[in-house]
């Protein structure tokens, strides 16, 4: 399959699942949380997504997507953190979380390996 756009992508698509399911979790996360927590993890989940759409769009040059790329790997890691951190706070619990979890790491290694692939 030829990838046309960015919404071709697998990396994409799972990262998009990714935010959705943070969005859900933080639905039901503490009215205190709103400017804290919940703001940053769910603007750290969208980042994941849109920098690889920034990136694959500007088509500018190798090294230029390759650097979105980057940027999208680190919000991934900056998700995991904070979701990791809300179940230390009870916000949601370790059985809740492990899907998202789980999701998250083979996002970061589809992430990784187009890196890589790129910059080959």
């Amino acid at each position: 399959m030829k990838i046309e756009s960015y919404r071709d992508l697998i990396v994409w698509q799972k990262s998009m699942d990714m935010a959705v399911q943070i969005y859900e979790f933080t639905t039901n996360f503490p009215a205190t949380e709103t400017y804290r927590i919940t703001s940053q993890i769910t603007r750290a989940a969208v980042s994941v997504p849109t920098n690889i759409a920034e990136g694959h769009g500007r088509s500018s040059s190798k090294n230029d997507y390759a650097h979105f790329l980057a940027i999208s790997k680190g919000s991934l890691m900056e998700t995991e953190t904070l979701l990791m951190l809300s179940t230390r706070l009870n916000y949601l619990t370790a059985k809740q979380a492990d899907p998202t979890l789980s999701l998250i790491t083979e996002i970061s290694k589809m992430l990784t390996t187009l890196r890589y692939r790129i910059l080959k």
